[in-house]
C-alpha cells in the first residue's frame, strides 16, 4: 500500500486484514500511535487521516491507501515541539505518554475549531481518550494555555 506519512510518500506491504495502527507501527515504523484497547475507546491509536482525526484501531490499513496520514511524529514544528506539545510538557500533562497521541490530536482539532474553548468544551473534546496517569486537570490546563 502507498500513503503519505507525515509529509513523506511511503509504501509497504501489508496484510489486507491488518489494522491501520498495526501497519503504521509494524510496516511504516511510526510508533506514536499506540495499540491500546482495539475497540476505539482509549484513543491511544489516534492519528489524522486526510485532515480528520481517526482511531486507527478501527480502520483497516488498506482503507488508508493513498491517504495523507499524520502521526504523533509528524506534529513537531521543524524538529522542535509544536506549541501544543510544549504546553503539555510545561504543564506536566502527560506521564507515561500512552494517551499522548489521542490527547494532542483531539486538542489540536478543538483548537482549530474553537479559539477560546471553555474547560467544559476541552473536557468534551478529549472525552474519547483515556488517561490513567494525570487526572486530566494538567491536560485541560495545557490546552487552555495554548488557547489563551
Amino acid at each position: 500500500m502507498e500513503l503519505r506519512l507525515n509529509g513523506e510518500q511511503r509504501s509497504a506491504d501489508v496484510d489486507p486484514r491488518m489494522l491501520l495502527v498495526e501497519a503504521l507501527r509494524d510496516a511504516f515504523g511510526a510508533h506514536g500511535p499506540k495499540i491500546g484497547c482495539l475497540t476505539g475507546d482509549c484513543g491511544a491509536c489516534t492519528v489524522r487521516v486526510d485532515g480528520a482525526i481517526v482511531k486507527s484501531c478501527l480502520k483497516l490499513a488498506v482503507a488508508a491507501e493513498g491517504a495523507d496520514v499524520q502521526t504523533l511524529e509528524g506534529l513537531a514544528d521543524d524538529g522542535g515541539l509544536s506549541a501544543l506539545q510544549q504546553a503539555f510538557w510545561d504543564s506536566h500533562a502527560f506521564q507515561c505518554g500512552y494517551c499522548l497521541s489521542g490527547m494532542l490530536f483531539a486538542a489540536g482539532d478543538l483548537l482549530e475549531r474553537v479559539d477560546s474553548p471553555t474547560d467544559a468544551e476541552i473536557r468534551e473534546a478529549i472525552s474519547g481518550n483515556l488517561c490513567r496517569c494525570t487526572g486530566y486537570d494538567p491536560i485541560v490546563e495545557a490546552i487552555r494555555s495554548v488557547a489563551s
